[in-house]
């Protein structure tokens, strides 16, 4: 008779819960982005094509010339403005496993439905965005000091983008989340 209540317990823990949803997800995407999407390769090559749009949009308006494309240069990939090099852009770099974790992350943990999918959008384009500023961002780091690339790549832009992350998360989690506990305990 014991033996059932601590699943039954454990079913209840919404830490529980939110953590064997957000793995079952979180393989679930892993599983259909390693055997089906990114091998059609459709969606990198959109998000990528998207990023050097936007990151050359700010670059431009920011007054900065972009090196041209190299002549055939469809699955190239690459950015950079004039005095700096150009910069490629991978599959790793482009953000769709972040926007995947972010709304995995958003499905898992409580809230309503009609707010998770205004503010998954809205995460996502703002998450794309700041990849962008991340990317031109690095365009001009480049074509000041070739050396400082790695350096920015690796930790100073990481911490930016996955920081603006967790501040999405933190705005879920304190306006938008199901607080069960609080409602429990009126």
């Amino acid at each position: 008779m014991r033996a059932g209540l601590p699943l039954t317990r454990a079913g209840r823990d919404p830490l529980y819960r939110f953590l064997l949803t957000a793995a079952l997800l979180y393989l679930g995407w892993y599983l259909l982005y390693a055997f089906v999407l990114h091998p059609w390769g459709v969606l990198d090559h959109a998000v990528i094509g998207s990023l050097i749009s936007v990151a050359g949009t700010i670059l431009t308006l920011l007054g900065y010339d972009l090196i041209p494309e190299p002549v055939n240069a469809d699955n190239i990939r690459t950015i950079g403005v004039e005095g700096g090099h150009l910069l490629w852009i991978g599959d790793p770099c482009n953000g769709v496993g972040l926007f995947a974790v972010f709304l995995i992350f958003l499905v898992a943990y409580g809230g309503p439905w009609r707010h998770k999918l205004w503010f998954g959008a809205l995460g996502i384009a703002s998450i794309h965005l700041i990849n962008a500023l991340r990317v031109a961002a690095l365009c001009i780091v480049v074509s000041i000091n070739y050396e400082w690339l790695n350096f920015n790549h690796d930790y100073t832009f990481y911490v930016i983008v996955y920081g603006w992350v967790f501040f999405l998360w933190y705005i879920w989690v304190r306006r938008f989340a199901t607080r069960k506990v609080a409602a429990e305990a009126e």
